[in-house]
């Protein structure tokens, strides 16, 4: 009997020790843990978020880069803003505008319920993306810019060197916007794809390469919404959806002034991926990868002049930041 108390008590001490041991070690681990986050840097985004408002963090050379692109984010938030709701930053974040003057002619544009939706999802990416960019370095106010039935009608007949009657409204009805559309966010990812070799940075490549994966998500639902109406015509001029699109690349590539960097949604076959297709839901080059455009293609393109120093188009005074003033202080 004394020999069985003798070993419970040895076994309940024993029992005893082992569960002090196991919370010291429990505590230790959880002791060791808290201090190896305190040591270890937080995630990549976390980090973009702190240095967003750090902007000695960013390299004096990729301020200019950075601060550049917020005259297309202007321009896509307004159009894509006033398309899905009657109004744009004025009334939805006019702190953004810093002062800059409204659009001219924007406006509603005649959309069903899914495009309408899309479009209006695009609309609030494009207030993010202006908060990330003066988040990260100062930016500038909104330039003037003309949104107008006009001003998209002038590109229209420039793209098939003839006016087209009546004149191209891309308010009009949801072909047209997305037409419309057409033209704007691809000419933005070709300038991310352009900027971010030349960027030296971890934000700004950061910020870069985020901003171009959203800007060509938006292209690619753009293209495939217009592929899947490829061959329908456009009404009343009688001019199919892929031929619009390839037209309007012809321009961009035309008044860019640096060899081939657009494609259409339908091509010739040589040109397709690996030379074996004719859709062109994506365009790409040789080896499929995102063409590149430097700031002086883009504001020749944006203006419409095919002249980095001569204002026009959707940008009656021109962009604004120091890269597009430098180009209209040489006039």
């Amino acid at each position: 009997m004394h020999t069985t108390r003798t070993l419970i008590r040895t076994n309940d001490q024993s029992l005893a020790m082992a569960s002090t041991n196991f919370i010291v070690a429990t505590t230790s681990t959880a002791l060791f843990f808290s201090l190896l986050l305190l040591v270890v840097p937080s995630s990549n985004c976390a980090d973009l978020e702190s240095h967003h408002h750090h902007h000695h963090k960013v390299p004096k050379s990729d301020v200019d880069l950075l601060e550049f692109p917020l005259n297309l984010e202007y321009f896509e938030a307004e159009l894509f803003l006033h398309a899905s709701l009657g109004y744009g930053l004025d009334k939805v974040a006019p702190n953004l505008t810093a002062g800059g003057p409204s659009p001219v002619g924007a406006k509603a544009a005649k959309l069903g319920p899914l495009i309408k939706d899309i479009i209006l999802q695009f609309a609030y990416q494009e207030v993010g993306h202006l908060k990330a960019i003066k988040k990260t370095v100062k930016g500038f106010p909104r330039p003037l810019l003309n949104l107008s039935a006009d001003s998209f009608a002038a590109v229209v007949d420039k793209a098939f060197g003839h006016a087209l009657k009546p004149p191209f409204d891309p308010y009009a009805n949801e072909i047209n916007f997305l037409l419309a559309s057409y033209l704007v966010p691809y000419v933005g990812l070709t300038g991310y794809v352009g900027a971010n070799p030349k960027l030296h940075g971890p934000v700004s490549k950061r910020l870069v390469a985020g901003l171009l994966g959203v800007e060509s998500g938006q292209d690619a639902v753009i293209r495939a919404l217009l592929y899947e109406r490829a061959h329908l015509k456009v009404e009343p001029y009688g001019k199919t959806v892929a031929e619009f699109t390839n037209r309007f690349s012809e321009l961009r590539d035309k008044l860019g002034h640096d060899g081939h960097k657009d494609e259409g949604l339908v091509v010739l076959r040589h040109q397709g991926a690996e030379g074996k297709v004719e859709g062109n839901v994506l365009a790409g080059d040789k080896y499929s990868v995102a063409y590149d455009r430097t700031p002086e293609e883009i504001l020749r393109i944006v203006y419409g002049s095919g002249d980095a120093s001569v204002p026009g188009g959707f940008y009656p005074k021109g962009g604004n930041g120091h890269i597009a003033k430098s180009h209209l202080h040489r006039v």
